[in-house]
């Protein structure tokens, strides 16, 4: 009981938040460019705007991949109320089953979001689970960053952010990044190279929008 309870007050404290946010969006050339368009497609962000995103991204059916642990539980019952489907796997522990599961849930026709510098870092430092998703059903991958004007920033792996009322959100979108469904080890790391370079391009461009408080 203590456990659910302290996720819906997560959850509503989420919510609260995110209702002030101001939010503005810069869309790269290539990319979905409205959030209409989030079907089919692979999202990789990194671990410290996750807060921001879940409201961001909330009800438009993303599957989220979640680690197995007592923290990926919590995570799981919080995402659960802004309408993301929690796949439970993680780069440590039921990595390959969370990817078949999130293989079937793409090539239906869905889209599916990756913290991924998660669940534990290094930070800024991509894992290739999309990449090889990306093979294997088609769809592309499109990197994103959510920069917050004002924000708390947690002394945590990631620096966690969790926005502050009333502040103004800066969401930065990539370009589509496509993987050919016969790619070899090269090309794969090519694509995965790509990735990296997107994340990192859309955090600087997110960021520079405010001032270094928000880091």
């Amino acid at each position: 009981m203590q456990f659910a309870l302290i996720a819906w007050l997560a959850s509503a404290f989420i919510a609260v938040i995110g209702h002030t946010l101001r939010m503005e969006f810069s869309w790269e050339d290539g990319s979905i460019g409205s959030l209409e368009h989030v079907h089919p497609g692979i999202y990789p962000f990194w671990h410290r705007c996750v807060l921001a995103a879940a409201w961001i991204f909330r009800h438009r059916h993303l599957a989220v991949l979640t680690s197995q642990s007592r923290d990926g539980e919590f995570i799981a019952r919080v995402i659960r109320r802004f309408g993301f489907v929690p796949i439970r796997g993680s780069s440590s522990r039921g990595g390959q089953r969370g990817l078949r599961e999130m293989h079937n849930f793409v090539v239906g026709g869905h889209g599916a979001a990756f913290t991924i510098d998660g669940p534990r870092g290094p930070r800024y430092v991509a894992k290739k689970g999309p990449v090889l998703l990306a093979r294997t059903t088609g769809v592309p991958i499109t990197a994103f960053y959510v920069a917050l004007e004002k924000a708390w920033v947690l002394k945590s792996w990631d620096s966690m952010m969790i926005p502050k009322p009333f502040s103004r959100a800066h969401i930065s979108v990539a370009a589509k990044i496509f993987v050919p469904p016969d790619a070899d080890d090269s090309q794969m790391e090519a694509a995965y190279c790509k990735m990296q370079a997107a994340l990192e391009r859309v955090t600087a461009h997110a960021e520079s929008q405010f001032s270094s408080q928000s880091r």
